[in-house]
């Protein structure tokens, strides 16, 4: 299985599964986006709360 994850930001095991319940042809656009909002957020930990918001935002 490919890495997804970002050297620079640094996910929450429970962030990851997340992500994981993300369909696999989409996922790669989702974590972009997560990774986005963390740097808006000028956080380097990706959350729970963040995997939400971006699915909220792709409304899922």
């Amino acid at each position: 299985m490919p890495d997804y994850f970002s050297d620079d930001l640094k996910w929450t095991p429970e962030a990851k599964a997340k992500l994981k319940n993300i369909p696999y042809f989409v996922r790669g656009q989702a974590r972009q986006r997560i990774e986005h909002l963390a740097r808006e957020a000028e956080t380097e930990l990706v959350t729970v709360e963040l995997v939400e918001q971006a699915r909220l935002e792709f409304g899922q």
